[in-house]
């Protein structure tokens, strides 16, 4: 049976590994970030749209009528 010989890790081989994982890492980012800004759009939209909805529902709910009396 022939024995496995393992590699001792390295500094070297670690700082490769992770600036490879950076590099990755940043390019992910890079691209989340381009989307981010219509997201917030698309939230704030969303929100004022859902305020909008829920005020005048309760608008009509909670209406106050007013009576005009004349003598």
């Amino acid at each position: 049976m022939a024995e496995e010989r393992r590699s001792r890790i390295t500094k070297e081989d670690l700082e490769k590994k992770f600036r490879e994982i950076g590099h990755q890492a940043s390019g992910t980012a890079g691209e989340a970030l381009e989307l981010l800004p219509g997201f917030i759009v698309g939230g704030v939209l969303l929100v004022a749209i859902l305020a909008y909805l829920f005020g005048r529902r309760r608008g009509k709910r909670h209406g106050t009528v007013v009576e005009i009396r004349r003598n």
